[in-house]
C-alpha cells in the first residue's frame, strides 16, 4: 500500500530541498529521490491521523470532479504564462486543502523530476486521472499544445457533470418531503395515537373501522416486521450479488435504457456524453479506432460501450462509421445523420458537440416532464397518507366527545 514519507536533502548545486513522496516503502522513496538527482538527509514516513486502510474507509479522501476541473485550468493558465510544469504542480498542490490530491501531486512531480512524461506520471493515479485523461495529455505532449488539451478538458468536465448536477438539484425537494411525510406519519403513529386509543376504549366505545384498519397494520408491522426486514436485507442482498456479475451488470444497464419515460432520459444523457468524448478525442487528434476504444471504456453504460466497441471493430475492418452505427439500435438517428454530416464536411468533432447539446437539451425538457409528473403525484398520495391517519386519529376523538357528553 502506498506510503507518504517527508523528506529533506540536497540537490548536485548543494541546495537544501524539502518535500514529501508517495511510495511503497521507505527503500523506494530513497531510490526514486536519488534517482531524481537528491541526496537523502532524513527520510520520515508520515502517518495519516485518520487511517486509509480497507478496514476503514468512510473517512477517506477522495478526489471530486471540480477538484480535476480547477486543477486542469489552473495547469493550463501556469503554463501559458511560462512557468514550468513540475514549479506549476509544486504551486498547485502546495495551494490545494485535500490531503490525498496533495499528495498525488507530490508523487507526480518526483515522477516528473526523474524524466518520466507528465501522461505517464497521471497514469499512476487512476483514482484521479481517467485513462481518457492520461491519454489526451499524451497527445498534447507530443503535439505541444498541453495547455489547449487541459482547458479542452475541464470544458468537458464541467458539461458532462452540469446534467447530473440538475438531476441532483431538481431530485432534492420530492425527496425531502417524502422523508418528512414518513417521519410525520411515524410520530402520529407512535405518540399520538396510542393515548387517544387507550382513552376511546377507557370509555367504553368501539373503534372506528379506519382507527382499527390503522391499528392493525402498525400491529402487523410490529409482529412480523423483523421478518419482513430479514427477507428485504436478504433479497436485496441476493440482487445485489446478482448486479456485481457481468450478466446481472449488463442486464440492469439494459433495463436502464428500455425503462418507460426514465430509459429515454438515460439514453439521451449517455450518447450526450459519448458525443462530448468523441468530439474531445478527435479535436486531440487520435485516430478514430482509439478514440471509440476510449470512449468504449468511459461509457457509464455497458449497453452503450459494447455498441462503441462493435462500431469500433467494424471501421478495422473498413466499415464506414455511419454504416456500422445504422445497425446499432441504441444510436439514435439524430445521431447517425450528424456523425454522416460531420464524416462528409470533415468537422466531426464540432457536428458531436451540437448533437451533445441537442440531446442535453432533449434530456433537460424530459426530466423537467418527468418531474411535473412526480411532485403532483407525490402531494396525491401523501395528501392521501396524511388524510388517512387524520381520520384514523380524529374520528375516535370525536366519537369519544359523544360518548362523554351520552
Amino acid at each position: 500500500m502506498a506510503m507518504e514519507f517527508e523528506y529533506v536533502g540536497y540537490t548536485t548545486d548543494r541546495r537544501i530541498v524539502k518535500g514529501k513522496i508517495v511510495a511503497d516503502n521507505e527503500n523506494e522513496a530513497g531510490v526514486r529521490l536519488e534517482r531524481g538527482g537528491y541526496q537523502v538527509l532524513s527520510l520520515k514516513h508520515i502517518k495519516p491521523f485518520i487511517s486509509d486502510s480497507p478496514t476503514f474507509t468512510l473517512f477517506k479522501g477522495g478526489i471530486k470532479q471540480e477538484e480535476i476541473i480547477m486543477f486542469s485550468r489552473q495547469l493550463a493558465l501556469l503554463i501559458e504564462s511560462g512557468v514550468g510544469i513540475v514549479q506549476a504542480l509544486e504551486l498547485l498542490r502546495a495551494q490545494t486543502a485535500n490531503r490525498r490530491f496533495s499528495s498525488i501531486l507530490a508523487a507526480i512531480v518526483t515522477d516528473l523530476r526523474i524524466g518520466l512524461p507528465i501522461s505517464v506520471a497521471l497514469e499512476k493515479h487512476p483514482e484521479a486521472f481517467s485513462k481518457m485523461y492520461c491519454k489526451i495529455i499524451a497527445v498534447g505532449e507530443q503535439t505541444g499544445q498541453l495547455e489547449s488539451v487541459l482547458r479542452n478538458l475541464a470544458n468537458y468536465a464541467e458539461q458532462t457533470t452540469a446534467a447530473i448536477k440538475k438531476v441532483k438539484q431538481a431530485m432534492t425537494y420530492p425527496a425531502i418531503v417524502f422523508v418528512l411525510a414518513i417521519l410525520v406519519g411515524i410520530l402520529a403513529v407512535t405518540f399520538i395515537l396510542p393515548p387517544i386509543v387507550r382513552m376511546f376504549k377507557a370509555l367504553g366505545g368501539k373503534l372506528p373501522l379506519i382507527t382499527q384498519l390503522l391499528i392493525d397494520t402498525v400491529g402487523f408491522f410490529s409482529t412480523y416486521g423483523l421478518h419482513i426486514a430479514v427477507a428485504l436485507v436478504a433479497i436485496i442482498i441476493i440482487i445485489y450479488l446478482y448486479l456485481r456479475t457481468p450478466a446481472g451488470a449488463y442486464q440492469k444497464d439494459k433495463l436502464l435504457l428500455t425503462v418507460p419515460v426514465i430509459g429515454r432520459l438515460n439514453l439521451l444523457n449517455n450518447l450526450a456524453r459519448i458525443c462530448r468524448s468523441i468530439s474531445l478525442l478527435f479535436k486531440s487528434g487520435l485516430p478514430l479506432p482509439d478514440i471509440l476504444t476510449l470512449t468504449a471504456e468511459s461509457a457509464g453504460n455497458r449497453v452503450v460501450a459494447g455498441a462503441l466497441r462493435e462500431v469500433g471493430q467494424d471501421i478495422v475492418k473498413g466499415d464506414a462509421l455511419t454504416v456500422s452505427m445504422r445497425n446499432k439500435p441504441v444510436f439514435l438517428p439524430l445521431l447517425i445523420e450528424m456523425t454522416r454530416v460531420g464524416e462528409e464536411t470533415g468537422n466531426l468533432d464540432n457536428t458531436l458537440s451540437i448533437v451533445a447539446e441537442s440531446f442535453e437539451i432533449e434530456a433537460a425538457d424530459k426530466l423537467q416532464t418527468l418531474l411535473g409528473m412526480v411532485e403532483p403525484a407525490m402531494t396525491i398520495i401523501i395528501g392521501l397518507g396524511v388524510g388517512f391517519l387524520a381520520l384514523s386519529i380524529f374520528v375516535p376523538i370525536y366519537s369519544s366527545l359523544s360518548l362523554v357528553g351520552g
